[in-house]
């Protein structure tokens, strides 16, 4: 599979979740249902792809420590302030491009950690990036704000902290020889286990959950799969990965266009001047 083909499959799964989280979110369905959807289906679907592909699945007790960090304090948090952020924001298109754009953090910290440069054209995508952020932030009185919450804002920034610091972590697995499937199908067990500890403590079962609720987590769960894997196969096979990460981050355009005609959540011209901003700051400062 080559990096254009897993992009575009990866980008395609983006939009799917995403859509179907605002979905879920709008049927009331618990969050914790929503964070263990999207790891329980996708760890279904490893484990049955490690079982036919035959997957070297061998680690040292290093990159276990490496996998167990990411997958409690980057991944399980994350995932977390995500979920809540998308759920609280007056349009997920908003939550989604300020916690995607931890491609800016992970670009300054590689400066550091992997002794990479920092171009004028690149310092240029940064200016853009903040310039869209100011705009996709500030909002107008909107008509139905039944399901805003100002700590989405706070919640973005943590997932954007937490998500660049597990495609660092990902990125230096990648670079000691950990397959994909061992290092997605450890990590998202762990924060499996976690997640059915947190129900478990909150006394959250499924049978509360309608069989409208189940069927949308389910495909929640599977577009997860799709896209973290799809992401990693990029990652794997393009020249570039920041062609993987463009083509990630333009992804949040489309998830705020369809959740303003699908749901008619909000998406004022201004917002849409920010997104776009945000998507092509992104673009510029990856490739």
């Amino acid at each position: 599979m080559n990096w254009i083909l897993a992009s575009t499959l990866m980008f395609i799964s983006s939009v799917m979740l995403y859509l179907l989280v605002r979905k879920s979110s709008l049927l009331k369905t618990p969050s914790q249902f929503n964070n263990l959807a999207m790891f329980i289906v996708p760890l279904m679907v490893y484990l049955i792809m490690v079982g036919f592909t035959r997957a070297d699945m061998r680690i040292n007790f290093y990159e276990f420590l490496i996998i167990l960090v990411s997958a409690i304090f980057f991944s399980y948090l994350g995932n977390v302030f995500s979920l809540k952020s998308i759920e609280y924001a007056p349009n997920p298109g908003y939550s989604l491009v300020l916690s995607k754009s931890y491609v800016l953090f992970t670009t300054i910290a590689a400066i550091f950690l992997f002794q990479a440069t920092l171009s004028w054209q690149k310092a240029a995508a940064i200016m853009l990036i903040i310039i869209a952020s100011a705009l996709i932030m500030i909002t107008k009185k909107s008509q139905d704000k039944s399901h805003v919450c100002p700590s989405w804002l706070p919640l973005s920034i943590g997932s954007f902290f937490c998500w660049g610091l597990l495609a660092l972590s990902s990125k230096y697995l990648l670079t000691l020889g950990v397959s994909i499937l061992a290092r997605l199908t450890y990590l998202i067990a762990i924060v499996t286990v976690l997640i059915l500890l947190e129900m478990r403590q909150k006394k959250i079962h499924w049978k509360m959950l309608t069989k409208e609720q189940m069927m949308v987590l389910v495909f929640m769960g599977l577009s997860s799969a799709g896209f973290n894997y799809f992401m990693q196969e990029g990652f794997n096979t393009a020249p570039n990965i920041g062609y993987v990460n463009a083509m990630n981050a333009s992804s949040i355009a489309a998830v705020a266009f369809f959740s303003a005609v699908i749901f008619g959540d909000e998406l004022s011209k201004q917002k849409v001047l920010g997104i776009i901003g945000m998507t092509l700051g992104l673009m510029l400062l990856v490739v």
